[in-house]
């Protein structure tokens, strides 16, 4: 993406402009209507009504049919009516192209529930974040320095909806990763931020005589052995405990890669530089570094960095308050300096991942 081209100029009239403010005014609220939308079921029986005769349903069969009040489901339609996300005809309301994408795509929900559930409380306090350089709205679910320390501990609904985010865009990539980290076949790998071992098992059940070591913190090695139990391959897979934050934690060397995915994007760019730095220096003759990032700058579409942009706000007002999601400049000047270079990049893996092998400079 030349950013140049994409954001030098959006030619908009007045009018336009005028009425995307007001949606960025009353954005919160939108959020939580089109939210109640899909929990109460209203878009779906929009959607299937839609294919009927006569189309879609009027504001008191819905309330029939979904046991809400209709009081309570005229205020929710003629939010959404005025939203775009349903239309109005002769009395009777249907699904609209976004409230079908709002229903349907998988993507949008795993965005939805990650920011109704772990990100919205929290996003009262960025003002504090952005101020002063930690995460404050992280009190809204706990009382931990990161959100790092406090995954195992979060509420059943919150967690879901943090490893469902996590893993929905993650996992999209772990399979076309696969050859290009196995083109030089190694027999050993340190997977470094492994959280719950799901490339690990990739890894393990793709090759069958690789072994992957996952070094995460001591919280995240427990629920990678709950994890990977009974799984095939989970033998191979060792846990090593380290807090990467720490400049003493040494990384190991020996290994024939070393990988990292969703992992430095978690850190300031001084943790970063350490972390690299470390692990350059354990790294032994002929051995590969892959870093896997969601580069926003690298996006075929524009609605896949204005997705990740928005990510980096989590990690701001949420996760540590001193990272976001890479300019890929910025990541690439931070490799060079731990005396890394970068020998490839593969763009549009998954859900827009960037694969970056590096080796010893």
């Amino acid at each position: 993406m030349k950013m140049d081209s994409k954001y030098s100029d959006r030619k908009l009239q007045a009018i336009e402009a005028q009425r995307i403010a007001h949606e960025i005014a009353f954005a919160p609220i939108v959020f939580q209507v089109s939210r109640l939308m899909i929990r109460h079921g209203i878009f779906g029986l929009l959607e299937t009504s839609g294919r009927e005769t006569p189309a879609g349903l009027t504001a008191n069969e819905i309330a029939g049919r979904t046991g809400l009040s209709l009081y309570a489901v005229k205020v929710l339609l003629e939010s959404s009516l005025t939203a775009g996300t349903v239309l109005y005809k002769d009395g009777r309301f249907t699904i609209s192209k976004i409230g079908w994408f709002l229903q349907n795509d998988s993507m949008v929900r795993a965005n939805i529930d990650f920011n109704h559930y772990v990100n919205y409380k929290g996003m009262f306090h960025l003002e504090e974040s952005i101020a002063t350089g930690t995460p404050a709205g992280l009190k809204e679910l706990g009382e931990w320095p990161t959100i790092y320390e406090g995954l195992s501990s979060l509420e059943p609904e919150v967690q879901r909806a943090w490893f469902g985010f996590d893993h929905f865009y993650s996992d999209n990539s772990f399979e076309q990763a696969l050859p290009i980290v196995f083109a030089s076949s190694p027999s050993n790998i340190l997977d470094i931020g492994g959280n719950t071992g799901r490339f690990a098992l990739k890894c393990v059940e793709s090759q069958p005589d690789v072994k992957v070591t996952v070094m995460d913190l001591p919280q995240q090695i427990e629920m990678l052995r709950e994890n990977i139990k009974g799984h095939p391959g989970a033998d191979r897979i060792s846990g090593l405990a380290g807090d990467l934050l720490d400049k003493n934690t040494l990384i190991p060397g020996g290994f024939d890669a070393v990988w990292m995915s969703q992992f430095l994007d978690c850190f300031s760019e001084e943790q970063v530089s350490s972390i690299l730095n470390r692990v350059a220096a354990a790294l032994k003759d002929g051995a590969k570094v892959f870093i896997m990032e969601n580069l926003w700058d690298r996006q075929r579409f524009d609605t896949a960095a204005f997705d990740l942009a928005q990510t980096s706000v989590y990690f701001t007002a949420m996760a540590n308050g001193n990272s976001k999601l890479f300019f890929s400049p910025d990541l690439e000047r931070l490799i060079s300096g731990a005396g890394l270079k970068i020998a490839d990049i593969t763009d549009g893996l998954g859900l827009g991942h960037s694969l970056i092998e590096c080796v010893k400079g």
